[in-house]
């Protein structure tokens, strides 16, 4: 292996110096330290001839780095969070198994040994998985936000199927029912912001809300653009599992559609056009049961409530949310 030159160190959406956090949280001199640990490792366990380290990213107690091979340009993904390791373990065998059934993830590499996620001697747990070219969805592009959707629906209906979720405890139990959830919220402090005929309104929606059960399931937790790549029209890969959780497809479906279009240091609202046109794309491929359909506006508004913050409101949540709060009122 030739000695590997310092990567690029950034944070992903924190405002740390980066230098200070490598070092912090990470225990490396500087980048060069860690970037010469990643090749070491890489090559030790995955067998990976490794040329470069180009980039490392870093988020809390993870970090993810670039790197460029004969074989092939990688990811390295690793924590130094040992709680954390038996979930990252079976959401690695949630991708992997994800990944032989043809959807579009980002499958781990097995290892020398063949495990897709290794517990290094020096406490950290990581994966390796191939670099795939694409750009981050974008939110206004009708085709891509359609497409986007019905990757969803397909995952979701794979997901479904999945036969290990009780491994490890790695996932969240059962959730809650959505009017309980939406009546906690009416009276938690975070519903202050809401004027009472707000609350009136949402209050009487829910008590209007369908009471057929819905089915839970294991969903992604966190579908929006950050996660989503693209390549053209097409979505080339749905990034970043670690918020899978049991929750009701329809919750995810609402509150994707909110959330879609942010990303790291961009989080504004999409058009109601965005949230109609990525149900157009998933009800291609899963339709909605009439209980999930009687579910979706009022999750959409009230995860449009959520989202509206307590200070200054530069990308306009508040008027978003106002807009929809008066269509389900008329």
């Amino acid at each position: 292996m030739a000695r590997v030159t310092a990567p690029m160190l950034e944070m992903l959406w924190e405002t740390d110096d980066p230098a200070e956090v490598v070092a912090a949280r990470f225990g490396f001199r500087d980048a060069a330290a860690v970037g010469e640990w990643v090749a070491a490792t890489v090559g030790d366990h995955w067998g990976v001839d490794v040329e470069s380290v180009t980039r490392v990213v870093m988020s809390g107690h993870n970090a993810l780095a670039w790197i460029s091979a004969p074989s092939g340009s990688f990811l390295a993904k690793w924590s130094v969070l040992p709680p954390r390791f038996p979930r990252l373990a079976a959401l690695t065998q949630l991708t992997a198994w994800l990944g032989e059934r043809g959807l579009p993830v980002s499958a781990p590499v097995p290892s020398v040994d063949g495990r897709v996620q290794m517990q290094i001697d020096d406490g950290t747990s990581m994966s390796l998985q191939h670099q795939i070219s694409g750009s981050l969805l974008d939110a206004s592009d009708r085709d891509q936000v359609i497409a986007a959707g019905a990757a969803l629906a397909r995952l979701h209906l794979a997901l479904a199927r999945y036969p290990d979720t009780e491994d490890v405890g790695a996932f969240a139990d059962p959730p809650k029912p959505l009017a309980t959830r939406i009546r906690g919220w009416l009276e938690s402090d975070r519903s202050g912001l809401l004027t009472p005929s707000a609350r009136e309104t949402l209050i009487r929606l829910v008590d209007n809300s369908p009471t057929e059960r819905l089915s839970a399931q294991l969903v992604h937790g966190d579908f929006r653009a950050a996660n989503i790549l693209c390549a053209g029209h097409d979505i080339a890969a749905v990034l970043d599992f670690e918020e899978a959780r049991f929750d009701f497809p329809i919750m995810e479906l609402a509150q994707s559609a909110v959330m879609l279009g942010t990303r790291f240091r961009d989080w504004g609202p999409v058009s109601t056009h965005v949230h109609a046109w990525l149900l157009e794309g998933y009800t291609s491929e899963r339709p909605l049961t009439s209980t999930e359909a009687d579910w979706w506006n009022l999750l959409v508004l009230w995860f449009s409530l959520v989202l509206v913050p307590p200070g200054e409101d530069p990308t306009g949540w508040g008027p978003a949310a106002k807009n929809l709060l008066v269509r389900m009122a008329v």
